[in-house]
């Protein structure tokens, strides 16, 4: 599939230089709207305005300015943030290479492919195969738009995969919203948990879980287009109370999960077996990790 790269440059790894490009590796498929007035049934747009005044101006007028207190700006232009990212701007610079077990899935922001550029020849394909036989992941420094990326780059199937990180000072950590305060479970309570965790455990199918909401969001739409509409009766919502009973709600849960269970295999004869292991992969969510080896979540 052609795809334009987003960024080109080359990959820094000791004194190799290797040319590549990125590409990005996941695509957006959330439902957009526009704003339309309804009298009219046509868009609204947006006008470029400055406060304290109903006089619209160019974008050849705009500028960006940073606020270093309230309504006091400095103004900078796109050369002199290009000037400032000069030295690092055409290469990922290679800085670490660390464990993937090491780096807490939070950091993890926006994954991207690193392809090799015609001119990568074998470098490219000997550092991949290199961090394969090694286990290890590249921290990575570049700039990209302007800004100073920090990046984990892995080996997955068929090539390099870049994920850009959030920086340590923008992880917020979970003590600055108030101390936890835990509480100690019983054994059985432990038990029926582990039980209800064991029961839902499933292998990791990517293609198992989808987007439900959008799918009835886009048949609606197409029916409304048809001149179809149809009446949507809200769901209700069920507010469930206080839990006074940790102990009984477990149980309960776990024949719940043990009853559907059940029913999935009397479905499962009717079906050559192959409902159960699709519902039970559908209703687990399991935490992933990573294969180490290849660079592949799994379950």
């Amino acid at each position: 599939m052609a795809t334009r790269s987003i960024w080109s440059g080359s990959l820094s790894f000791g004194l190799v230089n290797i040319p590549v490009k990125l590409v990005t590796a996941v695509r957006d498929k959330q439902l957009r709207f526009h704003q339309l007035s309804e009298s009219k049934k046509v868009r609204v747009r947006q006008k470029l305005v400055p406060e304290g005044t109903d006089q619209e101006i160019s974008r050849d007028d705009i500028v960006k300015g940073y606020e270093i207190a309230p309504e006091q700006y400095v103004v900078v232009t796109d050369q002199e943030l290009k000037a400032l990212a000069a030295e690092k701007s055409r290469a990922i610079d290679i800085v670490d290479f660390v464990e993937l077990s090491e780096i807490d899935p939070i950091y993890y922001d926006q994954p991207y492919y690193v392809l090799p550029d015609e001119r990568a020849g074998r470098a490219y394909w000997l550092l991949y195969e290199a961090m394969r036989a090694s286990d290890r992941v590249a921290i990575a420094r570049f700039v990209m738009r302007n800004k100073e990326i920090l990046a984990a780059i892995r080996p997955i199937d068929g090539g390099l995969c870049l994920e850009t990180m959030h920086f340590h000072d923008e992880v917020v950590p979970v003590d600055a919203f108030g101390p936890a305060k835990p509480a100690k479970p019983s054994d059985r309570e432990l038990k029926v948990a582990s039980q209800i965790i064991d029961s839902l455990t499933a292998t990791f199918d990517p293609a198992a879980y989808e987007d439900e909401y959008r799918t009835r969001v886009l048949a609606f739409l197409e029916k409304k287009a048809e001149g179809k509409v149809e009446t949507i009766a809200e769901e209700p919502v069920h507010r469930q109370g206080k839990v006074l009973d940790l102990m009984a709600a477990l149980e309960a849960s776990l024949g719940q999960v043990k009853s559907g269970k059940g029913g999935e295999k009397s479905a499962d004869k009717a079906n050559g077996g192959s409902h159960s292991e699709h519902a039970r992969t559908r209703s687990s969510r399991p935490h992933p990790r990573h294969d180490h080896k290849h660079g592949r979540k799994v379950g």
